[in-house]
């Protein structure tokens, strides 16, 4: 009789290692769960939404409630960065500014929630920012700045990892299945994995995978469509290349009614010597990540050269690297934090996910484990589901 090899069995499973997964698989390994974490390939890879050393850190949002878990989430930045003894977040500080973006609005926001700001006229800002062409008042928040999002991943796998955590790399999940005693999920290359619940961090490939995971029709209906971007940023080098004038370039984000960007200081990225510049949701969309190829579009390319060459006086117009990346966002930029029986889906996308990572670590691990609950707003899926009932 032939011995069947024994199926790999968890407590929890966690789907997808970027910046969301990593956080909800350090997060309950810490608080003493058994854990799996399948990763499609490895770690922070380039096809995923959280590679890389650049990634904004702000306080400034159009409403309290965000800004406010900016805040909350600031504390779990600063518990991973003395845990692991590494800077994760560079203080860089941010501005915010242009027609559409109402910097006078985010400065009452921010006094309302205690957080470090100043409202400054275009002309004052020009002049402690000389690489910047402002066109309105300009908020700078201090605190802001730069995440390394790899080196934020890698050290939250590692926390988990640390707590008892299983890591398991090239391991692409297909499908799930329920059981008798929680659920079997399976790879594309028939692999299996069973576990009691599942949290499913898959950002971009999560569209893909919604209709296969064993969830309530109902709760389905609720989640938003997405919409998933293959996103261009551009690396165009600082004018003045003295050190100290190269490390006083913030974060910023602009918004008019004809053209949003965002840009920041680039980190290893960009070898430390330019600003990494995009166009907001300038990319091509797909149905999801798996139609990603890379090609950066030459029109995309000519309208931010453009724009530098008008607001970015203090870069070089030319680009000197470029790359392409995965940018997944629902219709209101609302994150999506749901479960329905033992599965937790966790989409904390629109593009501004990444600096709230530890909180939604620790909101993903309450809500699956029920220890609590999380703000009904990430709930679409279960609001749905109850209207059937």
């Amino acid at each position: 009789m032939s011995q069947q090899t024994p199926r790999e069995t968890s407590e929890y499973v966690v789907i997808g290692a970027g910046l969301a997964g990593s956080a909800a698989a350090w997060k309950l390994a810490q608080r003493g769960y058994e854990v799996t974490l399948l990763e499609r390939t490895t770690p922070a890879n380039a096809t995923s939404s959280s590679h890389g050393s650049a990634r904004i850190f702000r306080y400034a949002y159009p409403e309290p409630f965000y800004a406010d878990l900016v805040k909350q989430a600031k504390s779990g930045w600063d518990e991973l960065e003395s845990i692991v003894g590494t800077q994760l977040i560079n203080p860089v500080g941010a501005v915010d500014y242009g027609p559409t973006r109402d910097p006078r609005n985010l400065a009452n926001i921010l006094e309302q929630v205690g957080i470090e700001h100043e409202l400054l006229g275009a002309a004052e800002a020009r002049e402690r920012f000389a690489g910047i062409a402002f066109d309105t008042e300009v908020l700078w928040q201090p605190g802001a700045g730069v995440i390394d999002a790899e080196a934020s991943v890698l050290a939250m796998v590692a926390q988990a990892k640390k707590h008892g955590a299983r890591v398991e790399n090239n391991w692409p999940v297909k499908s799930i299945e329920s059981t008798a005693t929680g659920y079997r999920i399976h790879a594309e290359d028939g692999r299996t994995q069973d576990c009691a619940k599942v949290v499913v961090a898959a950002g971009g490939w999560l569209p893909r995978l919604l209709g296969n995971l064993s969830l309530p029709s109902g709760f389905v209906s609720g989640i938003p469509s997405f919409e998933v971007f293959q996103e261009q940023a551009f690396h165009f080098p600082y004018a003045d290349s003295v050190p100290e004038s190269m490390g006083a370039w913030p974060t910023y984000i602009h918004k008019a009614a004809e053209f949003q960007s965002y840009g920041l200081p680039g980190g290893r990225d960009a070898d430390f010597r330019g600003q990494k510049v995009a166009e907001y949701k300038g990319g091509r969309i797909m149905k999801d990540a798996s139609e990603q190829d890379g090609v950066v579009s030459a029109a995309n390319r000519e309208r931010v050269i453009n724009y530098v060459k008008t607001f970015l006086p203090g870069l070089i117009p030319v680009p000197y690297a470029e790359t392409t990346c995965i940018f997944t966002s629902t219709p209101t930029e609302d994150f999506i934090l749901d479960e329905t029986n033992g599965i937790t889906i966790m989409s904390p996308c629109s593009g501004h996910g990444a600096k709230f990572a530890p909180l939604l670590g620790d909101l993903a691990a309450d809500l699956a484990t029920g220890a609590a609950g999380v703000p009904q707003v990430f709930r679409p899926g279960s609001r749905a589901a109850s209207l059937l009932v």
